[in-house]
């Protein structure tokens, strides 16, 4: 039953992950030609963004080893096609490929900008400044991650001004928005609240924001719920709750694509996704890697079938 709640938006996109992020942290490789079907089939079940791959260096994220080799496998996909990259040579591999929306992954924290970039927050931002300009002098559209925006594994709780001077930093680079991310799932609404607020009063326009939570302590849809109340728009997830991040070792699944459809669903939120059709290919991808998906609404829908 669609019940819909006051003060929320009437429609939201989705930002798909599941294909980068979702399969990045996989032990065993996944087939190139497993990669473009997921992705084709996410994009008929209706997903408009739909995240492919990355341009990281084999030897750090070797699962995403083939990006060369799958973007051309994606040329009638009817989504948009972000990819990641660390830097300009992983910007020219992309552009060199015809990408046309690249994103960057900086860190709110200084002990995981070291794990993760071998590098200062500082050192990151800079790394990123030629990357950003060079994207949108082509064209291209930036999105920047921001990672452990509400706790770090070594550091802690991160304090929101913290996170929003890094934010803004990102932003005044060029990135045309921002996904604020919390890495390993501690987040509550409470301070999800509270960080878009002070980001607000700091300059920083909802419709450049977009979310992207991990439910390791089962806050995401609570926490996806509490910005939407916000007026974000813009929710990351993957599709069979697959991910994590592999220099993160407490960080578990991203919410589930369907789990969150579910939800915008029984609000009355238009997200153009058909759940059966998103359902049927997490559970085929389950397959495809020899496990169930941990996404409740996929256990239930394929239970009840």
């Amino acid at each position: 039953m669609n019940v819909p709640a006051p003060g929320l938006p009437p429609r939201v996109r989705i930002h798909e992950v599941g294909a980068r992020d979702g399969l990045q942290n996989e032990k065993t490789a996944v087939p190139t030609g497993v990669k473009a079907e997921f992705i084709h089939r996410l994009a008929a079940a209706g997903l408009t963004t739909i995240e492919a791959t990355s341009f990281v260096h084999p030897k750090w994220v070797p699962q995403l080893a083939d990006a060369e080799q799958l973007l051309p496998q994606l040329a009638d996909v009817e989504a948009h096609l972000p990819v990641l990259v660390p830097n300009e040579r992983g910007l020219d591999r992309a552009l060199a490929l015809g990408a046309t929306r690249i994103a960057v992954f900086g860190s709110a924290t200084e002990t995981f900008a070291s794990r993760n970039l071998n590098r200062t927050v500082a050192e990151s931002l800079a790394m990123f400044e030629p990357v950003v300009a060079r994207a949108k002098e082509g064209g291209a559209h930036v999105r920047g991650y921001l990672s452990m925006c509400f706790g770090d594994p070594w550091e802690g709780a991160v304090p929101v001004h913290q996170v929003v001077r890094v934010a803004k930093a990102l932003l005044d680079l060029g990135c045309d928005e921002l996904s604020l991310g919390d890495t390993i799932g501690v987040a509550t609404p409470g301070h999800v609240q509270a960080l878009l607020g002070e980001l607000n009063e700091e300059g920083v326009p909802t419709d450049r924001i977009g979310v992207h939570f991990h439910d390791t302590y089962g806050q995401a849809l609570s926490n996806t719920l509490a910005a939407l109340q916000h007026g974000v728009t813009t929710v990351d997830a993957s599709a069979g709750g697959l991910g994590g991040c592999p220099y993160a070792k407490s960080a578990t699944g991203n919410l589930a694509t369907e789990d969150l459809v579910w939800m915008l669903d029984g609000l009355g939120i238009e997200t153009g996704v058909d759940l059966a059709a998103l359902t049927a290919t997490s559970v085929w991808m389950a397959e495809q890697l020899g496990r169930p998906s941990p996404s409740r609404t996929v256990r239930a829908l394929s239970h009840k079938e």
